[in-house]
């Protein structure tokens, strides 16, 4: 049985019925951050305390980084989505929603495997289709390490992360404006 959004709908499912997928541009929340960020050595678990805002930490941060950080120009965000759109459908995957910002990407997607697979192969996709398309050089680094996955074992769960998706960001998606 599926849901409102062609999801698989079962309580014996070994993996969740979609996924919140989150990833940031290279460069644009570092250590440090007044925003607190999630630490790579064991401290990334679920209630373990987030890396607090430290001026030097973040100072050191921006130094080591090698280029600007990223920010998705229109015409980049687009092609984005139709990276994550075109991954999906030819994987097989359930892309319930999606909305590419200027700093930041979110996906609500399903699928038979690990989310962090999926994010890794969207942002390997996504950095592929910019490169074609000359929409940045061989060498510029568009992601950030690592991603954010929330686990959506319920159809309200997804529900949610799909209204969170479009309509909860801090302006409507850029496909929806003139």
């Amino acid at each position: 049985m599926q849901d409102d959004y062609g999801i698989e709908i079962s309580e014996e499912n070994e993996f969740p019925l979609a996924y919140l997928l989150t990833f940031r541009t290279f460069g644009t929340w570092l250590h440090g951050d007044e925003r607190e960020s999630i630490g790579r050595n064991g401290t990334n678990h679920f209630g373990t305390p987030r890396i607090q805002p430290n001026p030097e930490l973040k100072s050191a941060m921006k130094e080591q980084m090698k280029q600007p950080p990223l920010i998705l120009t229109k015409p980049m965000r687009r092609i984005v989505e139709l990276a994550f759109k075109e991954l999906c459908q030819r994987r097989g995957y359930g892309l319930a929603a999606v909305n590419v910002r200027t700093n930041h990407a979110h996906a609500v997607v399903s699928a038979q495997m690990k989310p962090e697979r999926v994010a890794d192969a969207m942002k390997a996709n996504a950095t592929k289709m910019l490169r074609e398309e000359l929409l940045i050089t061989a060498d510029t680094k568009v992601w950030s390490r690592g991603r954010s996955r929330r686990y959506l074992w319920k159809p309200r769960h997804v529900s949610g992360a799909i209204d969170y998706v479009l309509y909860c960001q801090s302006d409507l998606p850029f496909d929806l404006i003139d």
